[in-house]
């Protein structure tokens, strides 16, 4: 492997192809491969089933082509003993596979292809390098629809009874990507669903936004799809809301199919000793989310329970933390710390530019004339070395970076490429091996910046990258060395909020060994829990929360303060201040990070004559009537449940995401009080996600009626005499239905605690909602956008108490990488007082960080002012530098002459 230099001559020379699985099957690869173009490491791999010396003795054409000798077909495999603590499992999950369902006509007809297949199939990765062509006849397709739950919600001819949860929301993201894709007259995109699952942050949005945009949801279920004429394209037969039935033609037909458990799950578990639930994904319980049967074997991910990316990325944090429970004597005993050359000084040689265009397959390339840009680079000023790579930041061209560094002897270099925001340390890095300081670096942002958002002007989008890469070497000319400075951590941490999540955290932090202070505003821990009934599960929540809170309150690492409130915050990452108040008395608290986990609450409704009528409640008051009143809820004749009471409404139009369960759950324990029982649910869409599906289909086995309404003929309840009556349109029976009701139980919208106080003092994100916003949504799902701040539970966005539980752990494991740390560096961006500083104060007024101070100083005995940079505090973030009149305080790396010389090079191209 050491040998290989991936330079291609063996797949070149390969006789054998074999369906590239990569590809979903849907495009050939060589016996020999890389498995995908950023393969790390990028090292060529041989398949022994489709190798022709493996199956029949001959060939060997890779042996002989190869320039290195790396082929060693006598090399074995061999097994290892590794001896560990704790051991996590995430096997991921294996998609469906809709070749025995005859309906569909997969495997039939040329044009119809699974979710992942056409996900492939725009992927600019793929088999057609992003552009998008229908199998059957290699044209681009106008008309494109999307059929929902193919393997999901349906145990007929061998599919799943659970909901996949990433299906709806995969086909609206490829719904609108196909947009981006086609031009022309007459392009559509249909999805056919039963009920469309938004049901994740900013999801709601998303589907609203793809309404907006043209994309046409279809509440049905295609019952016949035949080939088009020449088996090119598709006919699909469905029936519409009010029995129409229509036949329509699309180009493609795409089916959104769901998860499954891996395929050797059962040996997995057999393996490891733990247990699988009739689905044959891993059991866990309802507050031990990640943990299995089996003492340090912890699981994340898919292979639980079907879930989008930002939960399986968190879920692996909390796993983490999971297995590090038992490590906590053993961390840091086998840590190694990376070592890098020493700097070059560079600071008296000429400027010596090394530029490379990245092609990023074709997201870049596919708009942008890369090597026209490339071209263009090497006549620009100081520009001794050019390359256009395919992917830049692939491991081979890290290599080739750090090489051609030290053989030009380039002292600066330009990666006119993606975002910074995500690949920048990794070019930093590369810097740093070569032995150059890493802000020695600019990033020309020539993706998302530009060929995403011009792909329909190749033109225009060519000429503006070459702007902005004469923009980066402007600048890169003007790049000097930065020092990294450093902070003490304070290894100590601050909870935010005593709920289920806070509560959580702050254990989770005392188990390992850190000093934790939880605070809570109320006089009782607990928050919303101490209203619950039982999870979804069954489970009994009052409990478990009693225990959670005794041994929380009793940790010797964990100190409790109640009817406590932040009042100040200073500092920054691995070392805060801040003024506490508890019980009117003020404290200081010093603390290296923070989990804000401050909660929401149920929305108090001012409709459905909520407040009104007794027999009017939210759903946290009806779960105290059946925990507390069973007896007399169990001699009620009829319940009836409204759907979506303050969510997805224009003031909250997002989806309160556990109120379709809660309201599940109730009507299933309704039903076995008392099987004479009248049940409805009147709902917008069911959200029963994942495998919370089955308790809506055991809810309609048990005689649940559910009735759909649409938000411009929501129900309408009033009174007839003494009797509660409830009226809403049925869309089956196309009239007016009237119910009358015993329990009227409003599911009401989770909303945000006032956060406002704690973002003004932290100075963290928050969005249109009041929840507060993560770093990003994929990567950094528990993180804040201030470095040392994490966050958990309902303040994140409404979800189940599992899964506030599993984020807690989460955000602990996160704070953990700080924690463990005597000392932090600093990022080397920072704000910097000029000579020409005249102390007039005016950046301290502007400072969003409060990291400017006055201080005084006499000079030939006169008394001047000046301002002082905190660089803990200071984020970079350029205000000082924008209000100053003086030029009396700069940002190292963005400093007035660095900008002054990228808005020249700007405007070289209008003269």
């Amino acid at each position: 492997m050491d040998k290989c230099i991936a330079c291609g001559l063996c797949a070149q020379k390969c006789p054998k192809k074999t369906d590239d699985p990569y590809n979903a099957g849907i495009s050939k690869r060589k016996a020999i491969y890389l498995q995908y173009s950023q393969t790390v490491p990028l090292k060529y791999a041989i398949d022994p089933e489709a190798c022709l010396y493996f199956s029949k003795g001959k060939c060997q054409a890779c042996v002989k082509f190869c320039p290195t000798g790396a082929i060693n077909f006598e090399d074995k495999g061999e097994t290892r003993s590794i001896q560990v603590g704790s051991v996590i499992l995430a096997p991921g999950y294996k998609a469906f596979d809709p070749s025995g369902l005859s309906t569909y006509g997969y495997g039939r007809i040329s044009d119809v292809v699974t979710g992942l297949e056409y996900e492939r199939l725009l992927s600019a990765g793929g088999p057609n390098l992003g552009h998008l062509i229908r199998p059957s006849d290699h044209q681009e397709p106008k008309k494109v629809a999307w059929v929902q739950c193919v393997g999901s919600r349906n145990t007929t001819e061998g599919g799943n009874s659970y909901c996949s949860t990433v299906c709806c929301m995969y086909a609206v993201k490829q719904s609108l990507v196909t947009a981006e894709h086609l031009s022309g007259d007459g392009l559509s995109q249909t999805i056919f669903f039963m009920d469309l699952r938004s049901h994740n942050k900013e999801f709601e949005r998303y589907y609203q936004d793809a309404k907006a945009k043209g994309v046409r949801f279809i509440k049905s279920r295609p019952h016949s799809i035949e080939a088009g004429p020449n088996n090119i394209g598709v006919k699909v037969a469905y029936l519409t809301q009010d029995g129409a039935k229509i036949t329509e033609d699309f180009d493609m037909l795409v089916l959104s199919v769901g998860l499954e458990a891996p395929q050797d799950a059962p040996a997995l578990a057999e393996k490891f000793g733990i247990n699988l639930d009739h689905h044959n994904f891993v059991k866990t319980g309802s507050f031990t989310p990640n943990a299995t049967a089996r003492d340090g074997i912890y699981v994340c991910g898919a292979c639980r329970s079907p879930k989008a990316i930002p939960r399986s990325v968190t879920e692996a944090s909390a796993a983490a933390t999971e297995a590090t429970r038992s490590l906590v004597e053993a961390r840091g005993t086998l840590t190694r710390e990376k070592t890098y050359p020493p700097e070059r000084d560079v600071s008296l040689e000429t400027p010596r530019l090394g530029v490379f265009v990245c092609s990023c397959g074709i997201n870049i390339a596919g708009t942008v004339d890369v090597q026209e840009v490339a071209e263009y680079a090497r006549e620009l000023p100081n520009v001794a070395f050019v390359e256009n790579n395919l992917f830049t930041c692939s491991t081979d061209t890290q290599e080739l970076i750090a090489q051609k560094i030290k053989e030009l002897n380039l002292n600066r270099i330009v990666v006119a490429a993606c975002t910074p925001r995500t690949h920048e340390p990794l070019f930093q890095d590369t810097l740093r091996e070569a032995g150059l300081n890493p802000y020695l670096l600019e990033m020309a942002n020539i993706r998302n910046q530009n060929s995403w958002v011009h792909q329909k002007e190749p033109g225009a989008a060519t000429a503006k990258a070459k702007d902005q890469v004469r923009m980066a070497v402007a600048k890169a000319s003007r790049d000097y060395a930065l020092e990294r400075g450093a902070v003490e951590v304070v290894q100590k941490a601050l909870v935010v909020g005593g709920g289920v999540a806070g509560l959580t955290a702050a254990l989770e932090l005392g188990e390992r060994g850190y000093d934790t202070v939880l605070l809570e505003k109320a006089g009782k821990l607990g928050g919303n829990a101490w209203s619950f009934y039982k999870t979804w599960k069954g489970d009994a929540i009052r409990p478990w929360l009693s225990d959670l809170i005794a041994v929380v309150e009793n940790h010797p690492k964990v100190n409790v303060l109640k009817n406590a409130t932040l009042k100040t915050v200073a500092g920054s990452v691995g070392n805060f201040t801040s003024e506490v108040e508890v019980n009117g008395v003020p404290e200081t608290v010093k603390y290296g990070i923070a989990v804000l986990a401050t909660g929401g609450r149920e929305y108090k409704p001012q409709e459905y004559l909520y407040g009104q009528d007794p027999r009017v409640m939210t759903h946290l008051e009806f779960d105290g009537e059946l925990r507390d009143k069973a007896a007399t809820v169990q001699k009620a004749s009829s319940a009836v449940f409204i759907q979506c009471v303050g969510s997805r409404e224009p003031e909250r139009p997002y989806c309160s995401r556990v109120c379709c369960t809660h309201t599940v759950h109730s009507a299933v324990k309704l039903k076995e009080l008392n099987p004479d029982m009248r049940v409805y649910v009147l709902y917008r869409d069911m959200r029963t996600y994942g495998l919370r599906e089955e308790l809506y289909t055991k809810a309609r086995e048990l005689g649940v009626i559910f009735i759909k309404y649409y938000p411009d003929s929501k129900p309408q309840v009033f009174k007839d005499g003494d009797d509660l009556k409830i009226e809403v349109t049925d869309p089956i029976l196309q009239m007016p239905v009237k119910l009358t009701a015993d329990y009227l139980v409003l599911s009401a919208a989770i909303v945000p605690n006032d956060n406002q106080g704690l973002v003004e003092l932290f100075k963290a994100g928050m969005n249109a909602d009041g929840f507060f916003n993560e770093a990003h949504p994929k990567l950094r799902p528990v993180d804040l956008n201030v470095d040392g701040l994490f966050l958990a539970g309902l303040c994140h966005h409404p979800k189940p108490l599992e899964e506030s539980v599993s984020q807690a752990k989460a955000a602990v494991s996160r704070a953990g990488i700080i924690l463990a740390k005597e000392v932090m560096q600093l990022d080397a961006v920072k704000s910097q007082v000029t000579e020409k500083c005249d102390g007039c104060a005016l950046c301290l007024d502007v400072c969003p960080y409060q990291a400017l101070k006055l201080e005084e100083y006499r000079d030939n005995g006169h008394a001047h002012r000046r301002v002082v940079s905190d660089k803990a505090l200071c984020k970079g973030c350029g205000v000082c530098e924008a209000t100053c009149p003086k030029e009396g305080v700069t940002i190292h790396h963005f400093t007035r002459e660095q900008l002054k010389a990228q808005v020249d090079a700007a405007l070289e191209s209008l003269n």
